[in-house]
């Protein structure tokens, strides 16, 4: 089966080497990919679908798309387009927003609390058709995003895993795009003819949430620094622990003891006499 184009293949190969790179997939896998309607979960469902035709592993897709209760939203258009391309697909009607709208106070940003829930949905929804994989569209610029939104608003280095194990063992999240950029996603979906869907959440697009603010900026400085997001991901695999300031990474007794164990032996080994270890005061 050839590549439809050079961009599918770029995907496809990018979304392999993620495969490749976090063990993502097994053999016998049945991949359920969370649906959203929008792009990126549009182009995951995509390139997994070439993917699965090409893999020397099988494994199985089926759609699942959680609907938060917004009666704008196209249903009867995602249902047909994955009928049309020979997708399973199954809808899950919930009462999300209406959850969110009772709990969240008025001007608080409702985004994290849906993903919980959202992820609550699709943990059941696995279990019941046996998927042993949950598959969510999120690309680069999404962990970029996060890596900023963590370091500026929550005071954490810290992104997303590409392969998640759920505190209890029963679900494997996992992420194939991760490498795949946000414009790369959106032509794909666009060259695909895949309808892109709104969520029609009324925070949806809201330019004061934090994650668009991260996006204005980061295309700002894309712009005048071309590759600097692309560097941003690549520092996500690059971490240098003993350069941080995590105490856990780098307990303080581990590092007295090993300058005392430097200074002792050290002219020991010179042939002079071992010095006396000074103990390190805490400022």
């Amino acid at each position: 089966m050839a590549y439809r184009s050079e961009l599918e293949a770029r995907i496809a190969k990018k979304t392999t080497r993620a495969i490749v790179d976090y063990d993502m997939l097994e053999n016998g896998d049945r991949v359920m990919v969370g649906l959203s309607g929008g792009k990126d979960s549009w182009a995951l469902l995509q390139a997994l679908d070439v993917l699965r035709q090409r893999a020397p592993i099988r494994f199985t897709l089926i759609a699942v798309n959680v609907d938060s209760g917004y009666k704008e939203y196209k249903h009867e258009l995602i249902t047909s387009t994955c009928k049309a391309r020979g997708w399973d697909l199954r809808i899950e009607h919930t009462n999300i927003g209406q959850t969110i709208d009772d709990i969240l106070d008025d001007g608080a940003t409702p985004c994290s609390l849906c993903a919980r829930l959202r992820r609550g949905v699709l943990y059941r929804i696995a279990k019941e058709n046996g998927a042993t994989k949950i598959a969510l569209g999120h690309h680069a610029d999404d962990y970029v995003e996060t890596l900023l939104m963590n370091l500026f608003f929550a005071g954490a280095l810290k992104a997303m895993p590409p392969k998640l194990v759920s505190d209890d063992g029963a679900h494997v999240v996992i992420r194939p795009l991760v490498y795949v950029g946000e414009d790369e996603a959106r032509a794909y979906a666009k060259e695909s003819e895949l309808p892109i869907i709104g969520c029609c959440c009324p925070a949806c697009g809201d330019l004061g949430l934090q994650r668009q603010r991260m996006k204005r900026m980061l295309m700002e400085i894309e712009r005048e620094h071309p590759g600097v997001k692309q560097s941003m991901l690549k520092a996500l695999g690059n971490v240098a622990p003993r350069h941080l300031l995590d105490t856990r990474l780098n307990p303080p007794a581990e590092l007295r003891a090993r300058v005392e164990a430097a200074q002792a032996v050290g002219p020991a080994a010179a042939g002079g006499k071992p010095r006396v270890a000074i103990p390190l005061r805490s400022v």
